[in-house]
C-alpha cells in the first residue's frame, strides 16, 4: 500500500492526563501497549539517508511489516506538518526480509525502539510512544485534522516536532556525548527517560 503520510510528534509529559482526554474526543484504543523494534537498512556510502529516504522492516508484537518512505517529489520539507510518501507492506518472516536486503547491498544501520499504544478516531491516529528518552505523542491524519486535533488537546503548532526518531537521538547524542549507536532501551540508560 502506498500512501501520502503526514504526521507531527509532541513530547507528552503527564502521560495520564493525556489519555484521559482521548475518549471524550472521539478516539478509541486500536492496540494495548506492544514492543516496537525498527531496523532501518542502507548501503554503506547511505544512499538512501542522503537521498531523505528510509527503508525499514518493523517487528510490532508478532507483526513484521517491510516500508519504504521519501519526500514528496517537488514538496519543501518546510512546515508544521512532516509530510512522506509511505509504501508498506505486511511480510512473514522479516528476518528473512532482511536477509534478502542484505543480498541487494543494503544493511542494518540503525536500530529504533518504543513501546506504543495505538488510538484512532474516525478520521487520524494518536499514539502514544515510550521511547529510550521519554514519551511522545504522534498525530496522523489530514493536515487540517492534526491542528484541529491539537488545538483540542491544548497543543499549540510551536510544540509540534517534525524530526524522526532518528533525528531526535542524533541531537541527543550531539548534546549528551553519548556513544549509543542506537536508540533503544538497552543502549540508553535509564536516567535519560526524561519527564
Amino acid at each position: 500500500m502506498q500512501a501520502m503520510e503526514t504526521e507531527v510528534k509532541i513530547r507528552v509529559r503527564d502521560r495520564e492526563a493525556f489519555e484521559q482526554k482521548l475518549p471524550a474526543l472521539g478516539f478509541a484504543r486500536v492496540t494495548a501497549r506492544t514492543l516496537e523494534r525498527n531496523t532501518l537498512y542502507d548501503t554503506p556510502e547511505r544512499a538512501l539517508r542522503n537521498t531523505r529516504q528510509i527503508l525499514r522492516i518493523r517487528q510490532y508484537g508478532s507483526k513484521w511489516v517491510v516500508t519504504h518512505k521519501s519526500v514528496p517529489a517537488g514538496m519543501s520539507e518546510v512546515g508544521p506538518h512532516k509530510n512522506r510518501v509511505e509504501t508498506e507492506t505486511e511480510v512473514k518472516d522479516g528476518p528473512v526480509m532482511g536477509k534478502i536486503f542484505e543480498a541487494l547491498g543494503f544493511s542494518p544501520v540503525f536500530v529504533y525502539e518504543k513501546w506504543r499504544t495505538e488510538w484512532a478516531d474516525q478520521q487520524g491516529h494518536c499514539v502514544l510512544d515510550e521511547t529510550p528518552l521519554g514519551l511522545y505523542a504522534e498525530l496522523e491524519g489530514p493536515s487540517e485534522w492534526i491542528d484541529s486535533t491539537a488545538r483540542k488537546l491544548e497543543i499549540s503548532e510551536s510544540e509540534f516536532i517534525t524530526l524522526s526518531y532518528g533525528r531526535i537521538f542524533e541531537v541527543w547524542r550531539e548534546q549528551t556525548g553519548s556513544k549509543a549507536m542506537n536508540f533503544t532501551f538497552e543502549e540508553i540508560p535509564e536516567s535519560f527517560r526524561r519527564a
